[in-house]
């Protein structure tokens, strides 16, 4: 089953309480991707070339590749 997927590079995308898919710092060579619910948006920029970096409710933080819809 194929989801709809938003670009994690603009903030305006991201919102919390979000499903989104993230690349941690030691994933990023990888690529490895982790999903989960926004709980914190941490880039105050409008758009970032690498992904918004942003807190699960987890406690996790990285950056998103893609907000699923």
């Amino acid at each position: 089953m194929e989801f709809n997927k938003l670009d994690g590079k603009l903030r305006t995308n991201i919102k919390i309480g979000l499903n989104v898919e993230i690349v941690l710092k030691q994933d990023q060579r990888s690529g490895k991707l982790t999903e989960g619910v926004v709980n914190r948006i941490l880039t105050k920029s409008p758009n970032h070339p690498h992904g918004i970096k942003v807190e699960l409710e987890t406690g996790e933080v990285g950056r998103v590749k893609h907000v699923i819809i």
